[in-house]
């Protein structure tokens, strides 16, 4: 094996046990709130609401498989429905304020949680793991 598939290797084994682990975090930090959960109702607080084939398309996700994640987030008061004001055949999904409430606890809880596990790093290896990380996701995305 070359070094380049060795490392491609190592970086696949170890972004999974980081979902692995991304995915238990998050049932601890708020047990209303999976990752997809998190990630959905952060999108949505982040864009200021939008509508749930936005978030099937930007996630790349089945519509039913987003349907169902923001049912049970309707549900548990954290996500609201509203017209659109320019087309009022579209819905538009707002957080609530339950929702942005949580959304902030478990946000402040995951930076906590990232940092404890980097305290120790130089800056500049930080610095250079953001930028790796971004880069890597920017590919997903133009891939997607």
């Amino acid at each position: 094996m070359t070094d380049r598939e060795t490392a491609v290797e190592t970086i696949q084994r170890e972004m999974t046990s980081f979902a692995r682990r991304a995915r238990a975090m998050a049932g601890r930090m708020h047990p209303e709130l999976s990752l997809v959960s998190y990630t959905l109702l952060s999108h949505l607080d982040e864009k200021g609401g939008c509508r749930a084939t936005d978030l099937a398309a930007h996630y790349a996700l089945d519509k039913s498989t987003v349907s169902r994640q923001v049912s049970a987030l309707e549900r548990a008061g954290l996500v609201m429905r509203r017209v659109d004001p320019d087309d009022h055949r579209v819905q538009v999904l707002h957080p609530t304020e339950a929702g942005a409430d949580i959304l902030a606890q478990v946000t402040v809880s995951r930076r906590q949680a990232f940092q404890e596990r980097v305290t120790d790093w130089p800056e500049e290896d930080l610095v250079r793991f953001a930028a790796y990380l971004l880069r890597y996701n920017a590919q997903v995305q133009d891939d997607a």
